[in-house]
């Protein structure tokens, strides 16, 4: 009930009303922003297309037919969807789109303003995790300028991540949050891991809730692509299963026709790498059981043994060359 209202509440902030028809195209299994949209825009009383994630065509179909007037969409998919739009012989910004509410992935302001080119909306930038509730926790208001964090639910602080001890506004440092209205799960000094600034002064739209700055990056090793957490070590835990590869590997995260993209290279232990056949079948089983575990289909790549690079110290096994880093 807490979580539908403030997801409603950050919709309203951005102008969305209920005389709005918003579609939703994140999926709604165990991801946070199928239910927790869709809660939110029943709350304000929009009718709601649970459009679910993918099938871009099915997508155009509803904003055609339903008039949708709100969208919410990862940014790389904003952008494939307005590729496709035009594919379809449409002009992306005929369409009764106005509003786009985006998140979920790392993204830069440039790609915002890009993704409002393309399609003729406004694009607002929004913060959640799952073990907040997941989308509606800060979310930016017509302004764009910072996200306004809902502080009657939220205890914020920024500290430095080493140290622990809290840091002046303005300066970047590890997002920490403690929960004021739940009592299922309360959450005291939750480390979130993210690393942003609380921005001073007073926003325009006049609301006095605190803002932050857009997320900046981790303090651990985690990244998120399409929408999704993964840390390498669940990728280490597939591969250690297979004898036919070695130790070393790497996770590369590149940018390719406005999506993301995840590699994995590994090497391959002594083993021949000239069964062409033998290595397919093991890649295919591979890179199953990763998107079994990481719910993302990354590129496997299988390199011979001592082709990757070596590393003295810590093993760097995350190389991020996406354009919105």
């Amino acid at each position: 009930d807490s979580w539908a209202n403030l997801v409603a509440r950050c919709l309203y902030t951005v102008g969305i009303r209920k005389t709005d028809v918003f579609q939703n195209s994140s999926g709604y299994g165990m991801f946070t922003g199928g239910l927790g949209f869709q809660y939110g825009a029943e709350r304000l009383g929009a009718l709601t297309v649970p459009a679910a994630a993918g099938n871009s065509k099915r997508q155009i179909k509803f904003i055609t037919d339903f008039k949708t007037t709100a969208l919410h969409a990862i940014p790389s998919y904003a952008i494939r969807l307005a590729e496709v739009i035009q594919e379809e012989g449409i002009d992306p910004t005929s369409t009764s789109l106005k509003t786009l509410v985006i998140g979920a992935e790392p993204h830069t302001d440039e790609q915002r303003k890009k993704i409002e080119r393309m399609l003729g909306v406004k694009a607002y930038n929004s913060f959640g995790m799952t073990e907040m509730n997941g989308p509606g926790v800060a979310f930016e208001c017509q302004e764009q300028n910072g996200m306004h964090f809902w502080e009657d639910c939220y205890l914020v602080e920024i500290i430095d991540p080493e140290t622990g001890e809290p840091v002046p506004d303005g300066e970047i440092g590890e997002l920490v949050l403690t929960t004021l209205d739940r009592e299922m799960m309360p959450l005291i000094r939750y480390r979130t891991r993210d690393l942003t600034r609380i921005l001073p002064g007073e926003c325009r739209c006049g609301r006095t809730h605190l803002r932050i700055d857009r997320i900046k990056g981790r303090s651990d090793d985690m990244f998120i692509i399409k929408g999704v957490n993964i840390f390498p070590m669940q990728v280490e835990k597939v591969l250690v299963q297979f004898p036919q590869l070695g130790s070393n590997y790497l996770i590369t995260l590149e940018t390719v026709n406005n999506q993301d993209e995840m590699i994995v290279e590994v090497e391959l232990s002594d083993l021949s790498t000239d069964n062409y056949i033998e290595l397919e079948k093991v890649r295919k089983d591979i890179t199953r059981q990763l998107k079994d575990e990481i719910l993302v289909t990354p590129r496997l790549k299988l390199v011979k043994k001592g082709s990757l690079p070596q590393s003295e110290g810590k093993a760097v096994r995350v190389k991020d060359l996406r354009q919105n880093q």
